[in-house]
């Protein structure tokens, strides 16, 4: 649940923001003079409001893109940053056998997330695993064996 509030407040701050900017290209651009008594339409009319406008797209859609990228390399239990790649797999036996992956783990062991690096039938989306009990003691105990 942490999981997703985080990822709404994120968003809501992305819309805020845009709303801020929203409202300062109104205060910068001034309105169009009349033409014979008519008031004509900023958009398509103006150029460099038209031109903002398609900026303020762009830059609107880049800001949710990185949000949502950054939400898929975050750890389900802890929002913290996942660490340690690890390419899993081989190339040599792609589509079959063993398909290359790409493993990420929360610093504290509270999950793996496994993404596909091949994509033969589409993109598969990324599995997260969760681990049980703290995998720091389990990994603390079999170097104790040796």
């Amino acid at each position: 649940m942490k999981y997703w509030a985080y990822f709404g407040a994120k968003l809501v701050a992305v819309v805020l923001f845009l709303c801020a900017v929203w409202d300062g290209m109104f205060r910068l651009l001034p309105e169009p003079e009349p033409f014979l008594r008519y008031r004509v339409s900023r958009l398509g009319q103006d150029l460099a409001w038209t031109t903002l406008i398609l900026l303020y797209f762009l830059f609107g859609i880049g800001l949710v893109y990185a949000a949502v990228w950054d939400q898929r390399i975050r750890c389900r239990s802890c929002l913290r940053r996942l660490r340690m790649p690890l390419e899993t797999g081989s190339w040599s036996r792609a589509t079959l056998l063993s398909p290359p992956q790409l493993e990420s783990i929360c610093p504290f062991g509270h999950g793996t997330l496994t993404e596909s690096e091949v994509h033969t039938t589409g993109q598969k989306a990324a599995e997260w695993t969760p681990h049980g009990d703290n995998i720091w003691k389990e990994l603390e105990s079999l170097d104790k064996r040796k």
